[in-house]
């Protein structure tokens, strides 16, 4: 399938690893002219070079961190404007509520929402001027289905979908769309940590420990393993695509059926 993606111009956030990374990808091999960013030159340069030998459209590396308003400057200056933009951007732990630090709260809600708000601001009315664009925020399963030991992670991801519905009110009668995509748990780098941190024999080997995650911890998964990232950017591209006009304001699940609810 086309998906009509040659030659626009996209950024993701997040995008030297995981989800963002393949997202990168896949959009770079429909056509697209991808900016990723990241805070690390080094796995910056590396993840380019993955997406360039990947082929497809062009990809530009850029330092810069949009958890700041310095680097979402930055990432503006670059590109001052763009077709697509993936807010991707994200972090999560597991912990007791009594145990989340004020400082804790503050950093999720910086990187996870404030990232994602900051550069929608930048490029939403640009959008809106030229009559074509696509933001899509990259939430989670835990935003609609909280777990009770991430429940900052969660609040974030809720602020997320909040944000995606209401800048989706704002496009009425225009070819510009808003969406989210919710996540289920996904193979990453820092997946493997996560789950030992979790799991009541942290040494076992890493398919009993996902077992294990899924059996205990994610019991109303239909999947029972964890999504891979490529299957997570496969949605997103589509999204993204001119071909999901009447996709707009819509929380999209790509979870495994973690969650049981119909609506």
């Amino acid at each position: 399938m086309d998906l009509q993606l040659n030659g626009k111009k996209a950024l993701v956030t997040g995008s030297t690893a995981g989800i963002g990374l393949e997202i990168a990808r896949r959009l770079a091999t429909e056509g697209a002219d991808v900016i990723i960013c990241g805070r690390s030159q080094a796995k910056l340069d590396e993840a380019v070079a993955q997406l360039r030998a990947s082929g497809g459209g062009k990809v530009r590396g850029v330092l810069a961190d949009p958890a700041t308003a310095e680097g979402a400057k930055t990432l503006l200056e670059v590109a001052p404007d763009l077709d697509i933009l993936v807010n991707n951007l994200g972090i999560y732990e597991a912990k007791d509520f009594v145990d989340i630090s004020d400082e804790a709260w503050r950093k999720l809600f910086e990187v996870n929402v404030l990232s994602g708000a900051r550069l929608a601001r930048q490029y939403f009315p640009g959008m809106l001027e030229r009559n074509w664009g696509r933001i899509i925020f990259i939430a989670s399963e835990a935003g609609i289905r909280v777990p009770s030991d991430m429940i900052h992670y969660a609040v974030t991801k809720t602020a997320q979908l909040t944000i995606s519905r209401g800048l989706a009110e704002l496009t009425k009668g225009t070819r510009v769309t808003v969406n989210s995509v919710l996540p289920g748990p996904t193979r990453s780098e820092g997946i493997v940590d996560f789950l030992k941190s979790v799991a009541s024999a942290p040494h076992a080997p890493a398919a009993e420990i996902e077992a294990e995650f899924f059996r205990k911890d994610r019991a109303t998964s239909l999947l029972q393993r964890m999504i891979e990232p490529e299957e997570i950017a496969n949605l997103v591209a589509y999204v993204a695509s001119p071909l999901s006009a009447a996709t707009n304001g819509a929380a999209l699940r790509v979870e495994g059926g973690l969650i049981s609810t119909i609506t």
